[in-house]
C-alpha cells in the first residue's frame, strides 16, 4: 500500500534567481496556452518534441509543457471543443528525473544567460507536522514551483508506503471550538486535544491588531499580520492532528471515525460571540491532516453521519439538549459533552462518499 501526498517548501531564491523563475513560469504557461491553441486548430494532438518548441526553457521543462499540453488538450476534446481552457497563473514544472535536493537547497536546470544551468535555490520547509526529511527520502514526483503573495512555493508529490494493520479497534474523534478535538477508543480512554481559549485569544489579538493597522492604512502590516495568524492555526491543526494519531497509536486503534464535515458551518451550535471563530476555524483542514497522516500509520479514516451524535446518550439513546458543557441524562449519565459526542461518533453510520470542506 501507498499514498501520494504533496510537501509544501517555501522557496527563498536571490533577486536574479526570482526573476530568472518569474519569465520562465510565464514562458512555460504561454507555451502551454500555444501548443492547445493548435491542437484545438488542427482537432489532433501534437507530436512536437523539444527540439521544435522555439521557447527560452530547458528541454526536461519544455517536454513536462508538452505533457500538460495534451492533458489540457484531452479536456477541450472532452467538451467537443466548446470550452477550451485557458491557463493564466504563471507556474514552472519539472519532472522527477530533472531535480534533486537536499534539506537546504532544491537543484534544478534553469535559464542562466541563454544557457541551461543546474542551480541550487535556498529551500524552508513549510510544514511542520511531520518530518520532511523523512518523507523526502521516499518516491519524489513533479516539482512545482510558482508565486504567491510575492513568495515563492515549490509542492512535491510524494509517494510514501504505508503499512496495513488488522484489527477492529475503533476510536471517535469530536472536533469543536473549545476544545479543538476529543478522542473516545473503544475502552473508554479519553483525551482532549488542543487549547481552544488559546486560540481565541489570538483571533482576538490578531482582530484588534488589525482594526489599529486598519485605522492607520498600514496594508503591507496587515497582510503580514494575517499570514503570521494564519501560519499559527495551520501548526496547531498539524500539532492536533499528530498527538491524534499518535493516541490512536498507543492504543492500536484501526480505525478512526470522524463527522462528515459538509454543512458544519450550517448545523454547529454556537453563541454570537463564537460566530466569528467558527466561521474562520478550517475543520476541514484538521480532518485532512489527520486523515494523511493517520494512513501513513496504517490507520484507517471513516466519515460519519453527525446526526444527534452530541445529543444522544451513549448508554440509553435518550436524545438531551445541552446547555452548558455537561451533559445530564435522565437515566443517569452524565460526562462531558464533547465526550459524548467522541463516544456516538465511534459507533454512527458510516456516511456515503466524502467529506466535503466545512
Amino acid at each position: 500500500m501507498s499514498q501520494t501526498i504533496t510537501v509544501k517548501v517555501k522557496l527563498l531564491p536571490t533577486h536574479e534567481q526570482a526573476s530568472i523563475l518569474r519569465e520562465m513560469s510565464r514562458t512555460y504557461i504561454a507555451a502551454i496556452n500555444t501548443l492547445v491553441s493548435e491542437m484545438v486548430a488542427e482537432k489532433k494532438s501534437t507530436r512536437k518534441s523539444s527540439k521544435d518548441i522555439a521557447v527560452s526553457l530547458p528541454s526536461a521543462v519544455k517536454n513536462q509543457a508538452i505533457k500538460d499540453a495534451k492533458s489540457v488538450f484531452k479536456k477541450a476534446k472532452k467538451r467537443k471543443y466548446t470550452v477550451v481552457p485557458v491557463l493564466k497563473k504563471p507556474v514552472c514544472i519539472w519532472n522527477n528525473q530533472n531535480y534533486s535536493l537536499n534539506s537546504k537547497h532544491i537543484s534544478m536546470p534553469i535559464m542562466m544567460e541563454g544557457k541551461v544551468k543546474k542551480t541550487p535555490i535556498r529551500a524552508l520547509f513549510v510544514d511542520k507536522g511531520h518530518r520532511n526529511d523523512d518523507l523526502l527520502k521516499h518516491k519524489l514526483g513533479t516539482l512545482r514551483i510558482t508565486q504567491k503573495s510575492g513568495k515563492w512555493m515549490a509542492q512535491i508529490s510524494v509517494t510514501i508506503p504505508t503499512s496495513e494493520k488488522t484489527g477492529s479497534k475503533i476510536m471517535g474523534v469530536d472536533l469543536g471550538l473549545k476544545v479543538p478535538a476529543v478522542a473516545v477508543t473503544d475502552d473508554g480512554k479519553t483525551r482532549f486535544f488542543g487549547n481552544g481559549r488559546q486560540n481565541k485569544y489570538i483571533r482576538r489579538k490578531s482582530q484588534s491588531k488589525r482594526k489599529r493597522l486598519g485605522k492607520s492604512k498600514k496594508l503591507y502590516a496587515i497582510r503580514n499580520l494575517d499570514d503570521k495568524e494564519q501560519r499559527y492555526m495551520k501548526n496547531q491543526d498539524h500539532k492536533i492532528s499528530r498527538a491524534i494519531v499518535n493516541f490512536a497509536k498507543e492504543n492500536a486503534i484501526s480505525v478512526i471515525r470522524l463527522e462528515r464535515l459538509a454543512n458544519i458551518r450550517q448545523t454547529t451550535r454556537t453563541s454570537r460571540k463564537n460566530e466569528k471563530n467558527l466561521h474562520t476555524w478550517s475543520f476541514y483542514r484538521l480532518a485532512q491532516f489527520i486523515e494523511y497522516k493517520a494512513n501513513l500509520e496504517g490507520i484507517e479514516v471513516e466519515y460519519v453521519n453527525p446526526a444527534y451524535t452530541s445529543q444522544a446518550c451513549p448508554k440509553c439513546l435518550e436524545r438531551n439538549k445541552v446547555q452548558d458543557r455537561n451533559y445530564k441524562c435522565t437515566c443517569g449519565f452524565e460526562k462531558h459533552r464533547d465526550v459524548v459526542g467522541a463516544m456516538n461518533i465511534r459507533y454512527a453510520p458510516v456516511a456515503d462518499g466524502n467529506s466535503q470542506p466545512a
